[in-house]
């Protein structure tokens, strides 16, 4: 059927009409997470990020901010939160979301990771884009690291060696850390970054599993004295793996335009955007902690360490376990996982 010049001339118009209504789509994203606003992931991370996408989408891109689980909930409900689009955008750990994401979990083995925020975030996203797609299907990854390698921060003993952790209470960020800790003697109990500096004042725990760069937002400097950390070149005792997650539907909804500088300035620059600012806030905390009367910090010794490694090879076997109860092929992940990390060191 022949259509007439003005009828082609009026659904030309629809159209241009249509293209640029999506082309001034305006949109807020509700992105929530479980550490104060002035802590790393947003002030750092998440702030600029947004406002580069703001500048890059002519202002069309804007974000409103809901730290400290302000939208309710625990942080262990953040991944449901964001499916449900309750918020458009979530940063959380998925090891707070006990046995959901199974194959994550051979990222936090001990081991595996290299230390430092840059080196393991990249060689968690290279383990993301090989093994766990499918495990996150419900979601858009925007990005996912790891959160530097875990330290202990005690309140009244110093840690050296295996033999140190008989007995004491620590704070675990994870089913996997638990079980390090569990390994080496220690009573791990689970609880929240929030929660901890509370607990550590109180004596509910003796210390806790964190990183240098929660240190300071959560205020644990003031409760602790005694600081155990890994040597250089070693991998990490055990990490906590952190990811950004956005509503696979909100995603769908947007215009080609502002996809694409999601894409853009998401996944490894979003990563390496981490990885940097993780580094730099984990030195920022240290040098602080180190120059403040009263506090130990202890590098343990290369044999000790080892040592530890040794003893902690048992949360690997039980991990391994695990695995194959739920038909996962965890020494095929353990490996890959290995091998994502070797590759950053050279």
């Amino acid at each position: 059927m022949r259509i007439s010049l003005p009828r082609r001339l009026l659904l030309a118009g629809f159209a241009l009409a249509a293209a640029q209504a999506a082309q001034a789509q305006e949109v807020t994203f509700k992105i929530a997470h479980f550490l104060p606003a002035v802590a790393t992931t947003q002030k750092q991370v998440l702030q600029p990020w947004c406002d580069e996408m703001g500048q890059l989408s002519n202002g069309r891109i804007k974000c409103q901010f809901y730290p400290s689980m302000q939208l309710g909930g625990t942080p262990a409900q953040l991944t449901d939160q964001v499916k449900n689009g309750v918020a458009d955008i979530v940063w959380t750990a998925p090891g707070y979301s006990t046995g959901r994401f199974p194959k994550t979990e051979a990222l936090e083995l001990p081991g595996v990771l290299p230390l430092g925020g840059l080196s393991g975030g990249r060689a968690v996203w290279d383990f993301y884009g090989q093994q766990l797609k499918d495990e996150y299907k419900d979601f858009k990854v925007l990005a996912m690291h790891g959160d530097g390698g875990m330290n202990i921060h005690t309140a009244g003993k110093p840690l050296v060696t295996a033999a140190d952790f008989n007995g004491i209470k620590l704070r675990s960020p994870n089913r996997t850390i638990a079980r390090t800790l569990k390994a080496l003697g220690a009573t791990p109990v689970a609880m929240p970054p929030a929660q901890v500096t509370e607990a550590i004042s109180k004596g509910v725990v003796d210390g806790a599993s964190a990183v240098w760069e929660v240190m300071l937002p959560t205020k644990l400097d003031e409760v602790t004295k005694y600081h155990f950390e890994t040597p250089a070149e070693r991998p990490v005792m055990g990490a906590t793996i952190l990811v950004v997650l956005m509503n696979k539907q909100k995603y769908e909804s947007l215009p080609a335009d502002l996809k694409a500088i999601i894409d853009k300035t998401s996944g490894l620059a979003l990563v390496e955007r981490y990885g940097k600012a993780w580094d730099e806030a984990s030195i920022a905390a240290r040098n602080k902690v180190k120059a403040t009367p009263g506090h130990t910090l202890t590098v343990v010794s290369p044999g000790n360490y080892d040592a530890i490694l040794k003893q902690l090879e048992v949360v690997e076997k039980e991990w391994l376990s695990d695995a194959k109860q739920k038909n996962i092929n965890g020494e095929a992940l353990v490996a890959a996982a290995r091998e994502a990390a070797r590759k950053q060191k050279n």
